[in-house]
């Protein structure tokens, strides 16, 4: 691992530095549209903008590299960020707001894309694993201490969104400057869904279900923790009890993947961070089982990300794998999409507990078709199944594929006598 970061140090800072500035702005913007009057149905169209800009960057952001280069694009978005970022608190609006989340949401994927593009070229066969690891910690320890500046200044004025954008800006530097060479790009073309349903109907309904998930987690925990009124320290805990509870669970549950039947294991998952969200709901505000909530929602939904990943790769071919992650990603921002909308409207209906109903709606729904699904189709032996690994739910085809390499790369590595 020291050897890692000592290679790719620069890259990892950088991503680092990005997911503290891309972190910072989500809650920063929950808590100032609840400080604007902003109703929960607007806020939820602001929050859902971001992933409708991610999902449309994704698809875009290949061919803009292929033409202009990695350097250009990466100049370019990283401009237009920092210029929303500005903007965002001098045009309090939520038409205006929506707006500037689409171009964040478009330039973040395409920043991301960049960015894992350089740091899967700087990785080796021997080096993979590590660099994966690596990868997961750093998006995790920056989105965590995102929710620590948010206390450094008033939100109501000028400052955080300033100090996001200085973060950002500053993360490209160790990137652009790094020696690593420019990587060459290539994705491949993603498999039809129709097909791809019909290879994994639980790996593609469980990401669509997971896309809310993640969505509210990411999107809408800040404008839950204004609506429940919570203080503006105790919302920076709560968002963070969701990253901490990731990254502690994440290996755990890889670990139990590579053991026993991935679908037992996804139904398990399911449904304890559906318990977790309606626990989250009935503890009446009570800021301690928030946390609790928090932590086991994060915990068992991040990982599943990875998971539904391995489960689907289990019954693909080595050389369809590349293909299904385009589709499987596509899956779930359409399910990212609709996620703060519904959560806005629960909200709007239930009230602040409806936040985690709809959290806990949709992981019962997995784990009750991951146990029908297990009752169709028979279980795969564990010798014949591809090797977890870890991958956030906000990453790009490209560090999909990345992870997908290291699995397969391990599965044929553990079949050597």
């Amino acid at each position: 691992m020291m050897a890692v970061v000592s290679n790719a140090w620069a890259l990892l800072l950088g991503i680092m530095l990005l997911m503290v500035g891309n972190g910072l702005q989500g809650t920063l913007l929950g808590v100032r549209g609840e400080i604007e009057g902003f109703t929960t149905l607007e806020m939820s169209i602001v929050m859902s903008a971001y992933f409708v800009g991610f999902l449309g960057g994704s698809r875009m952001a290949p061919e803009m590299i292929r033409r202009v280069g990695h350097v250009r694009v990466f100049a370019a978005l990283g401009s237009f960020i920092s210029a929303v970022l500005i903007l965002y608190p001098a045009l309090t609006h939520p038409i205006a707001w929506t707006v500037g989340r689409v171009i964040i949401g478009f330039c973040f994927s395409g920043v991301y894309v960049t960015a894992e593009s350089w740091l899967n070229n700087a990785a080796t066969n021997e080096t993979r694993g590590q660099t994966l690891s690596a990868y997961m910690i750093v998006q995790m320890v920056g989105i965590v201490a995102a929710q620590g500046l948010l206390l450094v200044a008033d939100p109501s004025g000028y400052g955080l969104f300033v100090i996001i954008s200085v973060l950002v800006s500053i993360s490209f530097a160790p990137i652009l400057l790094s020696i690593s060479p420019t990587p060459a790009f290539d994705t491949t073309k993603p498999l039809s869904l129709r097909e791809l349903y019909g290879i994994s109907p639980l790996g593609c309904i469980g990401m669509f279900l997971l896309g809310g998930v993640f969505s509210a987690q990411f999107g809408m925990a800040a404008v839950y923790g204004a609506e429940a009124g919570l203080k503006l320290g105790q919302i920076s805990m709560f968002v963070a009890a969701f990253y901490i509870g990731a990254l502690v669970i994440q290996y755990p549950l890889g670990w139990l993947s590579d053991r026993m039947d991935r679908r037992m294991l996804i139904l398990a998952a399911a449904l304890i961070c559906g318990l977790g969200a309606f626990l989250g709901a009935l503890t009446g505000g009570y800021f301690p089982a928030l946390l609790v909530a928090a932590f086991i929602i994060g915990g068992m939904s991040n990982p599943l990300y990875s998971l539904l990943m391995a489960y689907t790769n289990d019954y693909l071919q080595v050389e369809d794998m590349a293909a299904a992650s385009g589709g499987m990603i596509f899956i779930n921002g359409v399910g990212a999409i609709s996620g703060p909308l519904i959560t806005g409207w629960a909200m709007g209906f239930f009230g602040p507990p409806g936040y985690f109903l709809y959290i806990g709606s949709l992981m019962v729904l997995m784990s009750g078709y991951a146990a029908y699904r297990a009752m169709v189709r028979p279980s795969l032996e564990i010798e014949d199944t591809t090797s977890y690994a870890p991958v956030a739910p906000s990453a790009t085809m490209v560090a999909v594929e990345f992870a997908q390499e290291y699995a397969v790369a391990e599965a044929e590595e553990n079949e050597k006598p």
